[in-house]
Formats: C-alpha cells, sequence, structure tokens
C-alpha cells in the first residue's frame, strides 16, 4: 500500500471540495488518505449528508475501507482496496443534498475504469452551491467527452430545496484515455441553450422565464434554443439554465427562483452572467475551471486554459491536485490562463 497521504480540509477555501476531489483521486491512483479539520471554518463544520454520500460511493467503486465517515465528523479515513470497479450504480443522498456533486466524485474514476457503469443518484438536482443536473449535462460531460472520456448524462427528476426527492443518471463506456488540450482561446460562439423549469407550478412561469431570456439574448448574434418545461416532482423549485457553446469553450449559468421573485428576474440574473461571460473572452466559465483541474491535470499531455476568474474555490482544487500528482500546474492571475505542463512521468 502506498503511504498515507494526510490533507487540511480547512486549506485555502476550505470547503466539501477538497473531500470530494481528494476521494477521486484516491480512488484514480490508489492513494490512502486522512481529511482532517473537514470544513473547519464553516458554520456547520465537518461532514454533511451528501459529503457522507460521496464517501461511500467511492467506497463501493474501489472496494475501500473507511473511517469516521459520518454527518458532523471532521476527520476521515479512506483506504482503497483495489482498482475501480466498472458496474451498475446507485446511491441515495437522504435528503436534498447535492446529488450531482455525489455524482461527480465517482465519474471520472468509472471513466477511466476498465468497462461499461450505469450510475444513479437520488437527492438535490438544482439545489444552492452546486452545479445543476443541467450544468453536468450541458457544460461538464461535452467537455470530458472533448478529453478522451465517453460520458453522458440525464436529468431523470427534478430535486429542490428542501424535500430533494430528485435522481440523475449517468452512462459511461469506460476506457477513457485523457488527452490534453489548448483551451486558451474559446473561438466563436455556436450557440447558447437552456431550459427554463417550473417544477409543481402553473405554466406561465417557465414560459415566461423562457421569453425574458430569449428577448435579452438579442444582445449577442448567435443561435439560440430556450426552452420552457413544467413538470411535477416531489418537490417544489423553478429556476432557468443556459449554456453558451464556442468551437473551443464553454460556459454555463444556472439561477434557482425563489418565493417572491418575479420570473423575468431570474431569467435576467442568468443571462446577465451569460453575457458577463460572453464579454471575458474566457474559454471555460469559473466553475467550469475549476472541476477540468482533475482530469486536465490527468491528461497524457500538456494543456492549457483560459478563465473568467481565477477563484479561491479553483487555487484550492488545484493545491489538492498537486499533492496527488506530479502535473506541474502554474496560473497567470493577470491573463486568468492556467498552465498544465509537460511531464516526465506520473
Amino acid at each position: 500500500m502506498q503511504n498515507l497521504l494526510t490533507l487540511d480540509g480547512s486549506h485555502g477555501e476550505g470547503g466539501g471540495q477538497i473531500v470530494r476531489t481528494a476521494l477521486t483521486l484516491s480512488c484514480i491512483t490508489g492513494t490512502p488518505i486522512t481529511i482532517e479539520r473537514i470544513r473547519a471554518g464553516r458554520k456547520k463544520s465537518g461532514l454533511r449528508p451528501q459529503h457522507v454520500t460521496a464517501i461511500q460511493a467511492a467506497a463501493d467503486i474501489c472496494g475501500a475501507e473507511t473511517e469516521g465517515v459520518a454527518v458532523h465528523s471532521n476527520t476521515i479515513t479512506f483506504l482503497p482496496g483495489g482498482p475501480v470497479r466498472a458496474g451498475e450504480y446507485e446511491w441515495a443522498v437522504g435528503t436534498a443534498g447535492s446529488a450531482t456533486l455525489v455524482l461527480q466524485t465517482v465519474l471520472l474514476p468509472l471513466a477511466l475504469a476498465g468497462g461499461e457503469s450505469a450510475l444513479r443518484v437520488h437527492g438535490g438536482t438544482h439545489v444552492p452551491k452546486s452545479p445543476s443536473g443541467h450544468y453536468l449535462r450541458d457544460v461538464y460531460t461535452p467537455v470530458l467527452l472533448g478529453l478522451g472520456a465517453n460520458v453522458e448524462v440525464y436529468m431523470d427528476c427534478y430535486g429542490w430545496l428542501p424535500e430533494g426527492g430528485g435522481t440523475i443518471s449517468a452512462y459511461t463506456t469506460g476506457g477513457a484515455a485523457l488527452h490534453g488540450r489548448d483551451m486558451r482561446h474559446r473561438g466563436r460562439i455556436e450557440r447558447v441553450i437552456g431550459t427554463a423549469v417550473g417544477c409543481n407550478l402553473p405554466s406561465h412561469i417557465p414560459q415566461r422565464m423562457a421569453n425574458r431570456a430569449a428577448n435579452l439574448l438579442q444582445a449577442i448574434d448567435a443561435p439560440q434554443d430556450i426552452r420552457p418545461c413544467r413538470t411535477r416532482s416531489v418537490s417544489t423549485g423553478a429556476g432557468i439554465f443556459l449554456a453558451v457553446e464556442y468551437t473551443n469553450g464553454r460556459g454555463g449559468f444556472d439561477v434557482l427562483g425563489r418565493k417572491g421573485m418575479p420570473s423575468e428576474a431570474v431569467a435576467e440574473q442568468a443571462v446577465t452572467a451569460l453575457l458577463a461571460f460572453h464579454d471575458s473572452e474566457a474559454a471555460a466559465d469559473a466553475h467550469l475551471a475549476d472541476q477540468l483541474v482533475i482530469p486536465l491535470a490527468l491528461a497524457e499531455d500538456a494543456s492549457v486554459l483560459s478563465t473568467a476568474a481565477i477563484t479561491p474555490h479553483l487555487r484550492t482544487n488545484i493545491d489538492i491536485v498537486c499533492a496527488f500528482t506530479n502535473r506541474p500546474i502554474r496560473v497567470d492571475e493577470a491573463q486568468r490562463v492556467i498552465y498544465f505542463d509537460d511531464q516526465d512521468n506520473r
């Protein structure tokens, strides 16, 4: 067994991403880990239900032994039992905790594993401070596909705060061989797609969001397809989810509705964020850049990526990735560019 790697869960931004990134890389590299002071600076420190489910999911796919895995726990140990095993898996957060973050923890390890895998995760699919199911489907996984990972994500059922009750599923053929990519320049804009959702709500709510977004998006010269969607689920909620596609870049923007917030205001927030990203000329939005650190660090070739912002979250994620790999990663703050340099071996 490799030497135990000890990580500080309060490092940098100090959030749950440290746990998820460490779990993903522990599964892929076989490195046993201990994480201490988990989310120490948060109002509710320690593990939350979605973190517990992510640890359980990661343990399932590599036969890991674990210690300290419970809600509120500040320290965990994760000891992989062997290579990641492809197969059919299903997990439930049990609350409105983020199902998408659980899925994201195990999706790349299974994409790299030998054999096909089918996954289902139950919980919150559209909740604050988490990528939505639409973001994973329309932004993250298409870029993974371009890096050599054959993955697909599906929105099965919506889950909103506070009840949750959503389901997101994914499929991968496995056997991915990740290659590097030059994403410094994003190329020309190809289209804007989006979904305006009203769940257990009148049909005029998603229609108003879609109409307002479509009107505001006339500010940029690009084909657009913004669709209203009225659906039903265990939980009630609304929101709009936009993705902008370039020949060599992508960005996604989610805004959740809330009681008393006009539908038009929800759409305006999402479009404002999209237009600001478009004006930045970056290839990846700030959240996507954060999520691409792991696959680009594991790719065989060098990569370069421009992003809309170098966030504390991104810097923390880079630090955790560097603890597992010997990929040299450089950040140009002024140009907002990340370099994943060549390496002799990993």
